[in-house]
Parts: C-alpha cells; structure tokens; sequence
C-alpha cells in the first residue's frame, strides 16, 4: 500500500493520460465482445460529443489542479481533517476511509446535489441526454458541471484532510470506475449483483440513466455503492425496460450536437414526469 501511495504522490501527468485513454479503449472493446444492448447507433459518430466533453473537463481541471495540492498539503501541515482526527490506524485502513469520503463528498453529494437543485440540474443534464449510454458517456459533463465537480472535490479533500497520494489514487479510481459502470457491457448477472454490495456496477448504474422518475433520482454513486445503500437511494428495475435519455429533451438529433448541448444548461426548466417504480 505504500509503494502505490508513493507511485500516486508523484504520478506523471502522462500516466494519468494513460489511464483516462487505456480505460476507454479497454471498456470499448469489451463493449463489442459482452454488449448489453444491441442498440443500432453509430459508435464512432456517438462518441465525438462524448470525446469533446471530456476534452473540456480535462482544460476545466488541469489549471485548477494546484489548488487540490495547496489544499491538500495545508491540511496534512495542520492536521486537519476527518482522517488526520481520527485515532491512529493502519495505511490500509487510512487510505480507504480517505477514498470514500472523498467519494462520498466529491462524487455522491454533488451528484445529489446537481439533481435536487433546478439551475444545477439544467447543467448536469448534459449527462442525462445521451440516448446511448456507453463507456464515452462517463465523461460527458458540460464545462460549468466540471467546475461544479471540481468544487465538491476541493471541499472533499478540504473537509477530508486526505494527502495528495490519497487524492490521485481517487481521481484515477473515478475515471475508470466511471469508465466500467457506464460502459455498455454485460455481466453475469450474479457477478453485478456481488459487485454492486461494493462497488457500483454497470447494472446499479444503468438505472440511474433510465429517463424517467423515480430511476433517473436514484444510484448516485461513482465508485463506492455504500452511499446509495445507506442514505436509501439505492434502486433496481428489469433492464430490459430502461430508455435512455430524459423525457424532457427527447429530441436526439439536437442531443448529439455540441452546439446543442452547449446551450442545453440554458433552456427553460421543464419539469420531469414520474412513473410508478417497480421492484
């Protein structure tokens, strides 16, 4: 465990790269091998709003990125936050209550967040309005919701108190687990079911995705499923009855546009429709 917080303190930006790119062409791949929707859209063609997105998000984050290290070394200097307060514990132990606090403040709480607040809800929609959810879609986020992201993060590791080493391993452990839950793939259905008391699945994820209440408010987590579990937003369906996309802005073609999607934080707030929820 120390060598891997050791290699995370000092990674080079070219393997945080690396690991963006080798996810996404890892989960593309078995994409085509164990699909779990055969759905007929043209994956190159889908993936050029997604890819621009996260060309975004990378130019969003890169020159903010001192800020997390200034927080971050400021705490560990004063001892500050939840994990410096607590007793002392093994690494192990350390390192995994600092990543899931900071998911569950950077990833969980903001992703509750974008969808109980409307003016949030308007931006994070991007998200939402990809009729084909695949592994591309996981970095789908409009520029204000990177900076939204970005802000929870630096409260996370504010309120955290977690070291820089802490920091990279959750940032790399988001990317790709966003990578896997998003990712068109199937599963035995025994082995999401195991997966998903831990980490959360594709399975878990695809029902936050469908486009109607009360499944599209549901599932929030990114990495750790606990969350979902503890605070009661944790929700099922039969898979073969998710519909991808959001009732409100159906229209495909102008969700597939950059131009489109760029200005989509912008609309008028159109309330969702609720369909009665079945186990």
């Amino acid at each position: 465990m120390e060598q891997i917080i050791t290699y995370f303190e000092t990674i080079p930006s070219w393997h945080r790269s690396l690991i963006l790119v080798g996810g996404i062409t890892f989960f593309w791949i078995l994409e085509g091998i164990v699909p779990l929707f055969n759905a007929p859209y043209k994956k190159w063609r889908h993936s050029v709003p997604n890819f621009f997105f996260t060309l975004t998000t990378i130019l969003v984050n890169f020159p903010l990125a001192f800020l997390l290290l200034k927080t971050s070394d400021w705490a560990v200097a004063n001892q500050f936050g939840i994990i410096n307060w607590l007793p002392e514990m093994p690494l192990w132990l350390y390192v995994l209550l600092g990543l899931l606090f900071l998911d569950l403040i950077g990833a969980y709480t903001a992703h509750w967040v974008e969808h109980k607040v409307k003016l949030l809800w308007m931006v994070h929609l991007v998200h939402h309005s990809d009729h084909n959810v695949d592994t591309t879609t996981a970095n789908r986020h409009h520029p204000l919701e990177s900076l939204i992201r970005y802000f929870f993060t630096l409260i996370g590791v504010f309120l955290v108190g977690a070291p820089i080493g802490i920091i990279m391993l959750y940032q790399s452990m988001s990317v790709v687990l966003s990578q896997f839950n998003h990712a068109n793939i199937r599963l035995p259905k025994m082995v999401d079911n195991a997966i998903s008391w831990f980490i959360v699945s594709p399975d878990m994820h695809k029902v936050h995705h469908h486009y109607k209440l009360p499944y599209t408010d549901s599932n929030y987590g990114n990495i750790f499923s606990i969350w979902d579990r503890l605070f009661g937003t944790y929700m099922t369906m039969n898979l073969d009855k998710i519909i991808y996309g959001v009732d409100t802005f159906p229209d495909e073609k102008e969700n597939s546009s950059i131009i489109g999607l760029l200005k989509q934080p912008f609309h008028k707030y159109r309330r969702p429709t609720t369909e009665k929820a079945k186990p």
